[in-house]
């Protein structure tokens, strides 16, 4: 992907929120339906338990006015809505409208469907959007997998559940955030994990973790060499929470110790286009994130879709919020 232009107007993210439904759905309530045992799905997931329940636009609606609240801004300032979902409530019109109309927004709102790495996909979006004008933009990923997960599929019941996560994006005066991106897509490599309208998810899971890790690495370290870093500046990484195996593996290809990794997914699952933002979101809270620290966020996901996004936290010294 091509460098970031000098003096392009940047953004900074200014608030963040999460959704969760709160129906909880444990390894030991696993045990009860389907052939698995908590040891089984704890060693080669990570996973303890997830959320289930909610609407693709409940939940956006949920985070969105989290963030919303939290940066500050009006609602009607907002110049834009991206929505990442696989999910969308309804084939037409696109669940972002009706998040639109239920925040109060004036503006265009959009869905985009990269699969998992769906977030990084609108963050680099809106990004675009600043470069061209907008002010501000509110970034959502949400997704409701339970609704097509087979629940007697003892390889995918395990993985997938409900959440979302939101920021709100502001323009600065400086360069902002963005250091670096990269987006990436296999088409040849769709028939491994896909779900066909009106039926559930399918995959092939060794064939998806082996390529996984590859297009990762592959993905950050395209990031970081366009953002002119390496993996040792690197405070934070905050990868898709699909499994911890392949966070594991990532990680240690990256050369980046898992201690400054971001994780979740041991209470939330598989989360698709929510799974970075609720990470993310968590180390904020947590005050993982310190102002100048470089964060890299990193998906993988169906299609076979990648992303990163190499961010300096609050921007630089000159990244001052414009009115």
């Amino acid at each position: 992907m091509p460098t970031i232009p000098p003096n392009v107007r940047g953004a900074v993210i200014t608030g963040w929120g999460t959704a969760l439904p709160p129906k909880v759905i444990t390894n030991h309530d696993l045990e009860q339906t389907i052939d698995t045992t908590d040891e089984w799905i704890t060693e080669r997931t990570g996973i303890k338990e997830r959320r289930v329940g909610g609407t693709t636009v409940g939940l956006s609606v949920e985070s969105g006015r989290a963030a919303i609240e939290m940066s500050g801004v009006d609602p009607a300032s907002i110049d834009a809505l991206v929505l990442a979902t696989t999910t969308p409530d309804r084939c037409v019109p696109a669940s972002s409208a009706t998040v639109q109309h239920e925040l109060g927004l004036r503006c265009g709102a959009f869905d985009i469907n990269a699969a998992c790495s769906g977030f990084v996909y609108g963050l680099v979006q809106a990004h675009g959007l600043i470069a061209m004008g907008a002010k501000k933009v509110l970034v959502i990923g949400t997704d409701t997998l339970a609704r097509i997960t087979d629940w007697d599929d003892r390889n995918t019941a395990i993985l997938f559940a409900d959440g979302s996560g939101a920021v709100v994006l502001e323009a600065v005066e400086g360069h902002g955030q963005l250091l670096g991106w990269d987006l990436d897509a296999d088409g040849s490599a769709e028939r491994f994990l896909y779900a066909d309208i009106g039926d559930t998810i399918h995959m092939d899971g060794k064939e998806v973790f082996r390529r996984a890790v590859r297009i990762m690495v592959d993905s950050a370290t395209k990031s970081m060499q366009h953002a002119g870093v390496t993996a040792d500046d690197i405070a934070l990484v905050v990868p898709h929470q699909a499994n911890v195996r392949i966070i594991q593996s990532a990680c240690d290809k990256l050369g980046i110790p898992m201690e400054r990794a971001a994780t979740v997914l041991h209470r939330t699952g598989n989360t698709s286009s929510a799974s970075i933002p609720l990470a993310l979101a968590d180390a904020l809270d947590a005050g993982r994130v310190r102002q100048g620290d470089l964060v890299l966020l990193v998906g993988f996901g169906a299609g076979m879709t990648a992303a990163s996004a190499i961010l300096q936290w609050g921007g630089g010294t000159d990244s001052a919020v414009l009115a």
